[in-house]
């Protein structure tokens, strides 16, 4: 699901990642963060598709990140 020129979407909010690490430990956030963050989502997200297809369902559910 790559876009045709290589790079990956981030599939996050960076500005509630950034605020939430400086919120609880008072830390910045590096600017490769949100990119290695997106592709760990990605990741989980390829996962829970496959357990939701084995189950035999179109809908991925909560239960299928455990």
């Amino acid at each position: 699901m790559d876009n045709s020129q290589g790079e990956k979407e981030i599939l996050l909010v960076v500005s509630k990642l950034k605020q939430y690490i400086r919120s609880v430990s008072g830390m910045n956030t590096a600017g490769n963060v949100a990119q290695a963050l997106s592709d760990t989502i990605r990741k989980l997200c390829d996962q829970a598709i496959e357990k939701a297809k084995t189950d035999g369902r179109k809908t991925v559910m909560d239960r299928d990140f455990s």
